[in-house]
């Protein structure tokens, strides 16, 4: 009997994704935990893998279709003793419904974030070698009109991608991202040992390649060249898609601007007695700890929400949701958007904890290695953008959370203290509210206990 294979829920929150990329042909031998596919959620690109052994009978929806349902068919498999032409020929299954998930979890509101190093529009996956899939096998598409190939992928893959078998006939092991960049810079990734999970090939094994050949990033198309003499043309400019991922911020940030009464509230912390006792925990921390002003920004937060539980709340309409723990949210950029990788029950880690926490999800999350529970839910989030010298801003709630903090640079200014001026280095922060939880003295009790914590951190200990 054919077995159908479906578009896959990939996330809480996911309803239609995008199926960026086929990285099987028809007539292909499958087997189980096979990546087969790339498909782009409201949050990420993500690798999909068979769950089932058979050969490759129909591809039903091509690779650039958008807008494809959760539960759609996108391929049969044909199992032992039945042929690809009756397979491919049977009649197939009506789409799911739409599966009715709790409100998404915004992928977090500014729009830059400080951690933003090579984001992720999670990498293209890798692909067959062009000989394994002739033109003329290709099976016809069935999809709806939305449902049909875009442009995006010509855009969003402007350099070939070396192909993914080695001289021996074996897979090579990449991430989609080390694959992208190896084509940008020529580097050959059959020589690379990776350093990531069963030896998965990342981006930092590719880049330090491309360093010591001597390699660098192509530039961009669009830059202009030194010796071009071509003229200025007025108003010249570039179209370019918007992923799924960047649609869906731009949707569910209006939302959260349109329905959620924002207001805000700011205070300067004094943080001269944190940065001593850093450097001091630093000093003393063990092998492979770093703790930095972020890991204690988080712990001070988390500390406050649990000193005010009022302000851990979010709106759900009928009723007023309180958390029982601080599960904080931190935002960290991305290629083409935000997500918010969520540090669960935050009070109850040390600061020791809290680093090797935070650092592992910002590196995975920029190597688009999180999984879905990673980076959806969370009561509260937290929009650092002091690494960049901003000063001060304020942050779009993360719906449906109650508040989000946006956290400035640490700078020496003149304060005055007893009559007298003084030098102090300040952190301003801004506290986003949602007015139809959070009243105006909730936030304003929340920001004094956080400030507490951040002027006085051993209390944070305690």
């Amino acid at each position: 009997m054919a077995i159908d294979i479906m578009m896959p829920a990939l996330s809480p929150t996911m309803e239609v994704g995008t199926l960026s990329k086929w990285t099987v042909a028809v007539g292909d031998t499958v087997r189980s935990g096979d990546v087969i596919a790339e498909i782009e959620t409201d949050k990420a690109t993500m690798e999909v893998e068979a769950v089932e052994d058979g050969i490759l009978a129909s591809i039903l929806v091509a690779e650039g279709s958008e807008g494809v349902a959760v539960g759609t068919v996108i391929a049969r498999l044909a199992e032992d003793g039945e042929t690809a032409e009756d397979v491919a020929s049977a009649s197939v299954a009506a789409p799911a419904a739409k599966p009715q998930a709790a409100k998404p979890q915004a992928a977090e509101p500014q729009v830059a974030e400080p951690q933003a190093a090579e984001p992720q529009v999670a990498e293209p996956v890798e692909t067959k070698p062009p000989e394994t899939k002739p033109a003329e096998t290709k099976p016809p598409v069935t999809a709806s009109a939305e449902q049909q190939p875009v442009s995006i992928l010509a855009v969003t893959t402007p350099a070939p991608v070396p192909p993914a078998a080695k001289s021996d006939g074996g897979r090579i092991f990449a991430s989609p991202l080390a694959r992208r960049i190896a084509a940008d810079r020529g580097v050959d990734l059959s020589g690379l040992a990776g350093s990531g999970p069963h030896g998965r090939i990342l981006r930092r094994d590719v880049e330090g390649q491309a360093a010591s050949e001597g390699l660098s990033a192509p530039a961009a198309s669009g830059a202009p060249q030194a010796a071009s003499a071509a003229p200025a043309i007025a108003g010249a400019s570039t179209l370019e898609p918007n992923s799924q991922m960047r649609r869906i911020i731009a949707q569910r940030l209006q939302e959260s601007k349109a329905n959620a009464p924002h207001f805000y509230l700011t205070v300067d912390c004094e943080i001269d007695t944190l940065l001593v006792a850093r450097r001091a925990m630093n000093e003393r921390a063990g092998e492979g700890v770093k703790i930095s002003v972020n890991d204690l920004v988080i712990r001070a937060a988390a500390m406050a929400l649990i000193a005010v539980p009022k302000a851990n709340a979010s709106w759900e309409g009928a009723h007023t949701r309180y958390f029982q723990h601080a599960d904080i949210a931190m935002a960290v950029a991305v290629d083409g958007g935000l997500v918010t990788p969520v540090v669960w029950a935050a009070e109850q880690k040390g600061l020791a904890a809290l680093s090797n926490i935070t650092r592992d999800l910002a590196s995975r999350a920029r190597d688009g290695q999180l999984t879905p529970e990673e980076f959806s839910g969370g009561s509260f989030t937290i929009s650092n953008l002091g690494m960049f010298g901003i000063r001060e801003f304020a942050a779009v709630i993360n719906p449906p959370q109650g508040a989000i903090l946006a956290v400035g640079a640490g700078e020496e200014r003149p304060v005055v203290r007893d009559g007298q001026l003084a030098v102090a280095t300040l952190m301003t922060v801004t506290l986003s509210a949602d007015h139809r939880v959070v009243d105006g003295a909730v936030g304003a009790e929340w920001l004094q206990a956080f400030k507490g914590y951040i002027e006085q951190p051993v209390t944070m200990l305690l």
